[in-house]
């Protein structure tokens, strides 16, 4: 009886393996094909613009009309443009100071098992995503790098991948949201859009309870796939085994005395202290004026992120090195964002806009209608790796059927932010950075990330549809 008992354990234990070998496959497969298959994401950018030149002269646009549209255009979203560029900065500057980095290391101490180390980090990566999409993975890389020093037997594939959930799963349902951000902020958005939807405010996307509901669900779900799909010490596979040697925290180093006169001020608290004084005066005339959340836009945002930023670096010295660091990060948000916005005006002036809103009304009704829309964007965004500036593309006319169908504009905001992210499990572009901190390759997470996706992806357009009954529909509202 009991080398039956024993035998019927082994074979559950070896069909388990199976299964968890399988899905694992499966993702570094994936991951393999992306790598030699996919291009730049500034590739993805560029043949979008293409393909909507090409529709619109089947439309009967003239070359000539195309690309006076698509140059008119182009330099349109250069405010957004900044203030993207500006939430990988600051996201890089707060969570690279030595406090955070200090904060980080005690946090390391928690776990003490390799699987809960996995789960660990895959809550703080989420948690962490809600303030930033930017200071998430950096925070996530370093607590990482400082988990894999104390605790033994972690499997660096699973806790890599745990470290980008916040990027896959809740980054655009929280205060880094960039298209919750552009619609709160009149000057941010394109003025044929702003004639579609007016502003919608913050209270009516991100901190509605419908969102909290998606963020805890998400979170829950999360954390539970980490911990029971991580393998245990027997069967994981370190970075020590894979020749990965963390080494040292990649944060700014704290350097040494001014050596001239004119570097006094450099290594000198004062001039930040001055600024920072300066700019919470400020921060706090806004939220008395206006109320925490009408202040919490674009600008207001990133302003209190580099403000935090300055003071815990403490001298501008150290400020100025980490900024330095942040800059590489955002060389495609610099030179994609304009291609988005000359997309917009082709797509806008040949009337492409309007045969897609006619094609949304015609597969939807107000009931459906949130589904598609997330089927849609989770789709597209396999092809247009880029929250913000691919919900230029997709706002005019997703948020111009919804006012045809009565679905509330402000919720398909939320369809948007939730559905985009999905893709981020399986495209490599958003996990450049975190992987740029730990020295692994998409391939390392891709398994792990697709297991997620696996889950996530009916949860999600679940929650979408059935939340999206309890919003009701506001007319636009114009400043």
């Amino acid at each position: 009886m009991e080398i039956r008992k024993v035998n019927e354990e082994q074979e559950s234990l070896s069909v388990h393996e199976k299964q968890e070998g399988f899905l694992a496959r499966m993702g570094i497969s994936l991951a393999n094909w992306s790598e030699k298959w996919f291009p730049d994401a500034y590739i993805f950018a560029a043949v979008a613009v293409v393909l909507i030149a090409i529709i619109a002269l089947l439309m009967g646009r003239t070359p000539v009309e195309i690309g006076v549209d698509f140059g008119t255009h182009y330099w349109d979203l250069i405010p957004f443009t900044m203030q993207m560029a500006f939430i990988i900065i600051t996201g890089y500057v707060v969570a690279s100071s030595k406090p955070v980095h200090q904060l980080i290391a005690k946090l390391a101490e928690i776990p003490k098992t390799g699987k809960g180390a996995v789960a660990f980090v895959a809550f703080f990566s989420m948690f962490t995503s809600l303030i930033s999409w930017g200071f998430s993975l950096v925070f996530s890389g370093i607590l990482i790098k400082e988990i894999s020093s104390r605790v033994k037997g972690v499997d660096y594939r699973a806790m890599g991948a745990a470290g980008f959930l916040g990027l896959g799963s809740v980054w655009a349902l929280g205060l880094s949201s960039s298209a919750a951000l552009l619609m709160a902020t009149k000057a941010s958005i394109p003025a044929d859009l702003y004639k579609i939807s007016g502003t919608i405010s913050m209270s009516q996307t991100i901190f509605t309870w419908q969102n909290f509901v998606l963020i805890v669900v998400l979170i829950a779900l999360s954390v539970w796939i980490a911990f029971v799909s991580a393998p245990n010490k027997e069967k994981a596979k370190t970075a020590e085994m894979a020749g990965i040697d963390y080494g040292r925290i990649g944060t700014v180093e704290e350097k040494k005395k001014a050596q001239r006169p004119g570097e006094w001020l450099e290594y000198s608290p004062l001039l930040n202290l001055l600024l920072v004084a300066v700019g919470f005066i400020y921060i706090i005339h806004v939220i008395s004026k206006t109320g925490a959340i009408a202040a919490l836009n674009l600008n207001n945002y990133n302003f209190m992120l580099l403000m935090i930023g300055l003071l815990l670096h403490w001298t501008p010295r150290n400020f100025l090195n980490s900024v330095s660091n942040s800059v590489p990060a955002i060389g495609g948000v610099l030179i994609q964002f304009p291609l988005y916005a000359g997309i917009f005006g082709i797509l806008m002036n040949s009337g492409l806009n309007d045969v897609l809103v006619k094609f949304f009304l015609s597969i939807s009704t107000e009931n459906t209608f949130p589904l598609v829309a997330g089927v849609y964007s989770a789709i597209l965004g396999l092809f247009l790796p880029s929250g913000g500036g691919k919900w230029i593309v997709e706002a005019p006319y997703l948020l111009e059927a919804a006012k045809e169908l009565n679905v509330s504009m402000a919720w398909v905001v939320q369809v948007y932010n939730a559905s985009e992210a999905l893709p981020n499990m399986v495209n490599p572009f958003f996990m450049l950075p975190l992987l740029g901190v730990l020295g692994v390759k998409a391939k390392d997470l891709a398994g792990y990330s697709m297991l997620q996706l696996i889950f996530h992806a009916p949860v999600v357009l679940f929650l979408l549809w059935i939340l999206a009954k309890t919003m009701p529909y506001v007319a636009p509202i114009f400043e």
